[in-house]
């Protein structure tokens, strides 16, 4: 057993790694389609974080949501948007120094804080079913569930607005 404990932790980390890496590439990286694969990479580890925590639902919908859905309207934003790979687009700023300080002070706070947080341990787990999840979108949390559609068409009419854009940029 003691082999399998190792091996489920060291997968646990392997996944953390990746995400990681991934999330590290998606703001890194100058090619905005490498990026943006990037962001899905890093989705799908957060997707498989929740399903080692047991939180199947979770998982599938950050899959089906986020990875298939969003991330979608992403890419095919970069690739109707002939211009955004242009070479005369400054792709930096300097603003990096500030923004990772930033980043590190913000990191340490967390651990203090995470450290400083007195944990209780319950031996029961609680289960939360579907429905329930279902029924509090639709009632307790009915503003963010909206505000998430409006978004989405939001991004969708911003898609369509560039393509026209490069469109007509194209043809003069």
């Amino acid at each position: 057993m003691e082999v399998l404990t190792a091996i489920s932790k060291v997968g646990i980390y392997v996944i953390f790694g990746v995400t990681l890496l991934g999330a590290m590439m998606a703001v890194t990286l100058r090619n905005i389609f490498h990026a943006a694969l990037s962001l899905a990479l890093t989705l799908i580890g957060v997707a498989a974080v929740f399903f080692v925590l047991r939180a199947e639902f979770l998982g599938a919908v950050q899959i089906l949501l986020y990875v298939g859905g969003i991330m979608i309207l992403v890419i095919f934003t970069v690739m109707l948007t002939t211009r955004i790979g242009d070479r005369t687009i400054p792709t930096s700023n300097h603003q990096q120094w500030p923004v990772l300080i930033g980043a590190l002070l913000l990191l340490l706070y967390f651990v203090r804080m995470i450290g400083k947080t007195p944990w209780s341990i319950k031996s029961e787990l609680a289960v939360v079913s579907a429905v329930q999840i279902g029924k509090s979108l639709v009632s307790t949390f009915i503003f963010p569930f909206e505000l998430t559609a409006v978004i989405l068409v939001a991004i969708l009419i911003g898609t369509v607005i560039l393509a026209k854009s490069d469109e007509g940029e194209e043809k003069s």
